[in-house]
Order: C-alpha cells, then sequence, then structure tokens
C-alpha cells in the first residue's frame, strides 16, 4: 500500500524561549502538529546547521544541541530525545547523488528543529534528521535540493524547514514600540503572495529584490530554510499560513504549509 503524501511545511522559528515560554505561537505549532497525518520520519532544514558543504545526520540517536548563550538554565536543560534514522539519511544521500553528502555522526539536533517540534510532535518518538545548508551555494541550489528531496513526500517523510523570511537581529527592537518596520511588513506580505501564486523565481532571486530583501535577509541563513520547502511543493498543493506576523520590528513568525490545510490562526 503506498504511503499517502505527506505536506511540507516552513515554520518561522522566533526566539529559543518559545520553547518553554507561553506564547501563542507555540500553541498554534501544536494544533498543526496535531492535524498533520503522522509521519515515518521527518528531515529538517534548519538556519542554525549552516556550514561548508552539505550533511545529513546519520546517527541513532541524535543529542539535543542548546546552540545559543545568554538563556536561562530552563532552556538548556530542555531535552528532545527523538531518534535519529540512519536508514533514511543514507536516502537523502542517494537522491542527492552527485552531490557528496557527508553522513555526519557528530551534529544532532539544534534549536532551529527542537523548538519546535517540542510542540508540534511533543512526545518525540518520530525520527528525525537534519541537513545542513551549504553555506557557499546559490539560492536556487537550495531551492534545487528541495526539488530533489520531493519523492520522500510520497515515502512518508515530512519535509520542514525551520529560519524566518525577516530576521534581522541587529534591528531587533528590544523595548518600548514593536511595530513593524515598513520594509519588513512589506517583504513578508510580497513572500506570501508569491507563494500563493507558486511564483517561485522572484523568491529565489530575493537579493535583486532591493532594500526590503536585504534588511529582511542581511545573511541568508534564516531564509534558506524555505527555499527547500519551496522546492519540495507541487503546483497543486494548498497553500496556507497558520502563523503570520511581525514581532519585535523585524523578525517574521511566518509559518507556510503546503499540501495541509491547518486549524485556522489569527494573529
Amino acid at each position: 500500500m503506498a504511503e499517502a503524501r505527506q505536506p511540507v511545511v516552513f515554520f518561522g522559528h522566533g526566539s529559543p524561549m518559545y520553547a518553554i515560554e507561553p506564547n501563542p505561537y507555540a500553541d498554534h505549532w501544536a494544533a498543526l502538529g496535531a492535524s498533520l497525518p503522522r509521519p515515518k520520519a521527518i528531515l529538517c532544514i534548519s538556519a542554525h546547521w549552516y556550514t561548508q558543504g552539505t550533511g545529513v545526520t546519520a546517527m541513532a540517536q541524535p543529542r539535543t544541541i542548546h546552540d545559543f548563550g545568554r538563556f536561562p538554565q530552563a532552556l538548556f536543560d530542555v531535552q528532545y530525545p527523538a531518534p535519529g534514522d540512519p536508514a533514511l539519511a543514507r536516502r537523502v544521500a542517494d537522491l542527492l547523488k552527485p552531490l557528496d553528502v557527508v553522513l555526519d555522526q557528530s551534529w544532532g539536533l539544534d534549536h532551529g528543529t527542537w523548538s519546535v517540534l517540542l510542540h508540534a510532535f511533543p512526545a518525540a518518538d518520530i525520527p528525525v534528521i537534519q541537513l545542513s545548508i551549504d553555506a557557499t551555494k546559490p539560492a536556487s541550489f537550495h531551492y534545487e535540493i528541495g526539488k530533489r528531496l520531493a519523492p520522500l513526500r510520497d515515502e512518508g517523510i515530512l519535509i520542514i524547514g525551520s529560519g524566518n523570511v525577516v530576521h534581522n537581529l541587529s534591528l531587533v527592537k528590544w523595548r518600548g514600540e514593536t511595530s513593524a518596520f515598513d520594509w519588513a511588513s512589506g517583504f513578508n506580505s510580497f513572500v506570501r503572495n508569491c507563494i500563493i501564486k507558486h511564483e517561485h523565481g522572484p523568491l529565489i532571486a530575493y537579493e535583486q529584490l532591493g532594500e526590503a530583501a536585504m534588511l529582511s535577509a542581511p545573511t541568508p541563513d534564516h531564509y534558506l530554510p524555505l527555499l527547500y520547502v519551496l522546492g519540495a511543493t507541487r503546483y497543486d498543493d494548498a497553500i496556507a499560513f497558520p502563523v503570520d506576523g511581525i514581532i519585535m520590528g523585524s523578525l517574521s513568525m511566518l509559518t507556510v504549509t503546503a499540501g495541509h490545510y491547518p486549524p485556522a490562526f489569527s494573529p
């Protein structure tokens, strides 16, 4: 019996503290996870595994990585003990041939992955692997990798990207008025509209979109996970945005689902 096709999801993951502090985003990640068809395993592309070359975690039991500083001890105490899936890691490497993919034994699950899965799949009983983002490659490379990973959807694998469409920490409004910068809300809306129309070309060539795009993604790491998800999206996939909104002026919480219509969310 053939596997039901899995959707693909991009999470705007925001602060690591959303893993442990009550907040509306985590509540809706939980509702989204509960509404998704249960996958055999999860492949996550996180903004926080940004490397030279491409690697995939291939250990049986990935460690929980606390890749941040200056947060409460309670956050460092969080564990997400999901098993790994070495066979899936080898399948990913085969799909990406002739690209040289390292079967990594040292990384694990970073907070871009576990801070959202902790809410979406709290039992931590679904195998999870991570694919790294090769910092030496252009945006088109990452989109094409997503396309090559798309067959996994028909094998029961949920493909997730975790980052932020708008991620400019240097301009974050830490105190006082935290309304969105015009450039942040404008770029976030532009991305939404392109995704709805399945117009991925401008999003791949985002570096040509001008000042708003460059302010929204001053470094590529948090933006590129979206391109993997878009690459794995089919033209007939229903598109939904279960979470949206700009926090602290310059961080987008936009979450995108393709191939699944989740519970409604009003930010």
